[in-house]
């Protein structure tokens, strides 16, 4: 299963996520509902970091991906977090069962 964990502030803004595993559709590198996944949270941290250039810790592991917003004045970086978290429930609908979203208030 993919876990999906967003960080959001006590104002209710995104400030960040963590997503790791696999959603067990398919082998490693054929897994339709984990490459969709992938491909949301590589272009929303690119989009983060080099085309907004938002501070943010970013960290990339094996099966793993973590990102969390250092600074975010304007909320440029909660409105592209939100977009990240509205796909990911659409990807989880279509997967049903391979993507738990959860939520940790920091």
């Amino acid at each position: 299963m993919i876990r999906a964990e967003f960080y959001r502030d006590s104002s209710d803004k995104l400030r960040g996520f963590r997503i790791t595993g696999h959603a067990g559709l398919a082998v490693y590198g054929q897994d339709i509902a984990c490459a969709s996944v992938s491909s949301a949270v590589m272009l929303t941290a690119n989009t983060i970091t080099e085309a907004f250039g938002l501070k943010a810790e970013a960290k990339v592991k094996e099966n793993e991906i973590y990102l969390r917003l250092e600074l975010d004045e304007n909320g440029d970086g909660d409105r592209l977090l939100l977009g990240l978290l509205t796909h990911l429930y659409f990807i989880s609908d279509e997967f049903q069962g391979r993507i738990k979203i959860t939520f940790t208030e920091v």
